[in-house]
């Protein structure tokens, strides 16, 4: 299947909390695998299905070049043998903690980057793509993947998150992406 097209800040699509997924098997690692494949020409580390205009909750990441060594099912695991990872029905636990701002962005703002405040540290109850129940305990930039695709299939963007100056600093390039995209979704516009 080829890439999909990954929507942009203004469709309504990135706004609307995910359903959970509720069918699994060879059709949603099919849509893993597609998914993923966007995401790689995109060249990103985490895409979330809203991105790509499916409201499920559901997302892929590759990060398998963390410094960190995350747990699975409460084992060590290396990052470059668990990834890429297929995500669904994500509960994630963050505990309490100092946030630390890092430099994000996302497929869904092109261009566009600022600092996001998170605690580095996640717990992800999910399911794989046979429907197979999964515990990851992870810490720095998984863990911080982790929480912006979750964000996404809630319908938080980075944007929500980001800090105060960053935002303004961005705030052209936002108001351009939007413009575009509301541009592109009228009636006749769209195919």
């Amino acid at each position: 299947m080829a890439a999909l097209p990954i929507r942009n800040y203004g469709d309504p699509v990135l706004r609307l909390k995910g359903e959970p997924v509720r069918e699994f098997g060879p059709a949603l690692r099919a849509l893993g695998d597609t998914m993923l494949e966007t995401m790689r020409a995109a060249k990103g580390i985490g895409l979330a299905a809203p991105q790509v205009g499916l409201p499920l909750q559901l997302f892929v990441l590759d990060v398998r070049d963390a410094e960190e060594r995350p747990r699975l099912d409460g084992k060590e695991a290396d990052p470059a043998a668990i990834m890429p990872m297929l995500i669904a029905n994500a509960e994630v636990s963050v505990p309490e903690g100092d946030a630390v701002p890092y430099d994000e962005g996302c497929l869904s703002f092109p261009g566009v980057r600022g600092a996001v405040s998170r605690v580095e540290r996640a717990a992800v109850r999910f399911r794989d793509a046979d429907g197979e129940p999964h515990l990851l305990e992870c810490t720095g930039l998984l863990a911080r993947c982790v929480q912006h695709e979750h964000d996404h299939c809630q319908g938080v963007l980075f944007i929500d998150r980001m800090a105060g100056p960053d935002v303004l600093l961005a705030a052209s390039k936002i108001k351009r992406i939007r413009r575009d995209t509301e541009a592109a979704l009228r009636p006749g516009r769209r195919g």
